[in-house]
């Protein structure tokens, strides 16, 4: 399987000159990158198996600058890739031929902070961690926490609609999302939402959160900061079965316990990270979850006693408790660093299925058995509370057929979490690698809706245009 890229526009690239010579007065000399050397740093994405040379990338300051190259782009009809940090696992900032890649990493300020309203105003090139880092010092965090955090921007977030291991308790981007400022296909500027904790009228901010940069572009955007707990501590609990892990995550859910967080690892990423980060992790486990609670101490110790009694039933191998604010870091600092630990020993593809958490203890079997079936390990990394999967799939990209081979089990498990009632992604996107996935989960009927809207703001299909829908039989306005 390989994954098409449209036909680029043979006008458009004919008129390469033109269109640059236009797009300069709009933005500062350094902010356009046009040299080959310089565009080739914005080809690819997270996932690096696919590249495409883009047009030109341009990198405003300012909401003012991004309206300028928006009306310019759509006076002139040229296609525009939105991109923020380039994290997308999903090849969802991955540019085209005929198209500008317009980023947003300068844009990197905090434009407000309102303690006693409990929000932040930033430009939307800010990296997660960094609003955070802003808002700390008065005892304040943002709190959806990324894998990659410390250099995704807030604007990728809001296009994925991303999550984090913090995910189960506080939510994702959309419950923690209060308003954008938004440059619309013709450079048009809108509010929406804002500092107030609901806007009337439709859920037009429902609508652009994990729209994938199909809608418009985000320059700003008002986020929920929260007030950070009293206190909060992990435990490790490993199992020597897959199917105990997820059972036992399902109990703790089942009996009314929302811990901040439950990660899980299988064997193969234990080892992985382990050798990586040295955390402390059980190497004879064939499962392990990282299980946080938080709160004052006495809440601490009365929740996890009544998850080390869930869990009993179980078989787990070990539990440790941390004891120590170091004991806590190096353990998230294993969980954080484990895509990376696993790209020093292999390339991968990273999948990110969700599926009903009743499902976890079936659907890894499975896991392991597609991917065993094709000669390929895996490595299983996710956010178990909510069902998240992310299976890292490893291949030799060097052997002729492997990423094929890895791209069809890949396949096979998304198709099985939409068999057992899940869907094809949870915050990664869809982007190009699930593009061709949708007709699976959604009928022709679902798909043609989804584009009307689309094309509602887009009419002529000018953002992000290869993305999340089949390339073929789309609908205009």
């Amino acid at each position: 399987m390989t994954i098409r890229f449209p036909d680029p526009d043979p006008a458009i690239l004919a008129r390469r000159d033109a269109i640059l010579a236009g797009l300069a007065p709009l933005v500062a000399p350094e902010a356009l990158v046009v040299s080959e050397d310089e565009r080739r740093a914005f080809e690819t994405d997270g996932l690096t198996a696919y590249r495409q040379m883009p047009l030109a990338v341009v990198l405003p300051s300012t909401t003012a600058e991004v309206a300028a190259v928006m009306a310019y782009c759509h006076a002139n009809n040229v296609r525009v890739v939105p991109r923020g940090a380039g994290t997308s696992l999903a090849g969802g900032a991955i540019a085209q031929a005929d198209a500008i890649i317009l980023g947003v990493g300068k844009m990197t300020k905090v434009l407000d902070l309102d303690f006693a309203n409990r929000t932040a105003r930033v430009q939307s090139g800010i990296t997660n961690l960094a609003i955070s880092g802003a808002v700390s010092h008065e005892g304040f965090f943002y709190a959806p926490d990324p894998s990659s955090q410390l250099a995704c921007t807030i604007a990728g977030n809001i296009a994925m609609n991303s999550g984090g291991a913090h995910c189960l308790k506080y939510g994702v981007t959309t419950n923690n999302l209060l308003g954008v400022t938004l440059v619309l296909n013709d450079g048009t500027v809108v509010e929406i939402g804002g500092q107030h904790l609901d806007s009337g009228g439709y859920d037009l901010l429902g609508l652009v959160c994990g729209s994938e940069g199909q809608l418009g572009i985000v320059t700003e955007a008002t986020v929920r900061i929260l007030r950070a707990a009293e206190g909060a501590r992990p435990v490790l609990v490993g199992f020597s079965k897959v199917e105990d892990a997820g059972d036992c995550v399902a109990a703790i859910i089942a009996a009314g316990i929302i811990p901040v967080a439950i990660e899980y690892m299988d064997r193969e990423a234990i080892l992985i990270t382990e050798d990586f980060a040295q955390a402390g992790y059980p190497r004879d486990a064939e499962a392990m979850l990282i299980i946080e609670v938080e709160g004052s101490d006495a809440e601490c110790d009365a929740m996890l006693a009544r998850i080390e009694t869930i869990a009993k039933d179980f078989r787990p191998t070990s539990v440790r408790v941390s004891r120590s604010e170091a004991e806590s870091a190096a353990i998230w600092k294993g969980r954080k660093s484990a895509f990376g630990a696993t790209g020093r020993i292999s390339d991968y593809i990273c999948m990110d299925g969700t599926i009903p958490t009743g499902q976890l203890g079936p659907v890894l079997e499975r896991i392991g058995a597609i991917c065993a079936g094709k000669g390929l390990r895996v490595a299983n990394v996710f956010h178990a509370g909510d069902g998240n999967l992310h299976p890292l799939i490893l291949f030799d990209i060097n052997t002729p057929g492997e990423l094929q081979k890895a791209e069809a089990a890949g396949d096979e498990i998304l198709k099985l979490c939409v068999e057992v009632g899940g869907c094809l992604t949870g915050e990664h996107g869809v982007g190009i690698e699930k593009r061709d996935l949708m007709r699976f989960q959604y009928d022709q009927v679902d798909l043609e809706q989804q584009m009307r809207v689309k094309a509602v703001f887009d009419p002529d299909w000018m953002l992000n245009p290869a993305k999340v829908f089949p390339l073929d039989g789309r609908l205009a306005a």
